[in-house]
């Protein structure tokens, strides 16, 4: 009994210990990658801060290079970030991103291509090879500002047609809560449907005269003599001469 003890109490101890190995290799290998991110972010701003120096205190080849680096890396971190943001929420963005993954990879030999230019010393060279490295750039950033903003405006039709939807909704939603004015527009057709009919139909008594119409003709516009009508209930007057 005291052996079986000892073992249960051996097994919950080595759970103990392996389940905080892992939390403590999960944690760390967490803020390895904080780090390696914090350092990538810190790198990056160095070398846009370095480029755009070069692009606006520079002349010549160097200017050159330093704006296609920028206006390649602005377009495609831009495009990364929308395409990613967008996948969260919508999965047919995920062959776009496949795409993009593709087009990265052209975007970064071209990056080291232009990179290499940078640190060539013969100027004339680099001249010579400009055009066909501003057409290079020209193609990948067109490419990327495409998968963009077609991502954009998809998720822009989305919420249109969410809203049209939603607007719907609550239109139908609001007629609910305000059934008393169906009900009002009904009564009132309901009465004039009435009075119409009563209007209408020959010799039929009007809601609100007390008395029954006679006649097909036209009614006079004088109030009839109140001695000359009779109910049903009342027995007919004798003649004076009677007796």
């Amino acid at each position: 009994m005291e052996a079986t003890i000892v073992t249960i109490l051996a097994l919950l101890f080595l759970s103990f210990v392996a389940l905080g190995i892992y939390a403590t290799v999960k944690v760390a290998k967490a803020a390895k990658r904080g780090v390696d991110r914090t350092i990538d972010q810190a790198r990056r701003t160095v070398e846009d801060t370095t480029l755009r120096a070069k692009s606006l205190g520079q002349i010549g080849v160097a200017a050159e290079l330093a704006k296609l680096r920028l206006a390649l890396r602005g377009s495609m971190r831009a495009t990364q970030d929308a395409l990613q943001a967008g996948a969260v929420e919508d999965a047919s963005l995920r062959e776009s991103l496949d795409l993009f993954a593709r087009l990265s990879a052209h975007g970064r030999e071209l990056d080291e291509d232009l990179r290499r230019m940078e640190r060539e010393p013969d100027k004339a060279y680099v001249a010579a090879q400009l055009p066909a490295l501003t057409e290079r750039t020209e193609r990948i950033t067109g490419s990327a500002d495409a998968l963009r903003q077609a991502a954009r405006d998809r998720a822009r039709r989305f919420a249109e047609d969410d809203l049209e939807t939603l607007s719907a909704q609550i239109d139908v939603e609001t007629g609910a809560l305000r059934h008393w004015t169906t009900d009002d527009r009904t009564a009132g057709g309901t009465g004039a449907s009435q009075a119409a009919w009563y209007e209408s139909a020959p010799g039929a008594a009007g809601p609100d005269s007390g008395q029954p119409r006679t006649g097909d003709g036209p009614q006079a516009i004088t109030a009839p003599d109140p001695r000359a009508t009779t109910y049903p209930w009342e027995k007919t007057a004798r003649p004076e001469s009677a007796g």
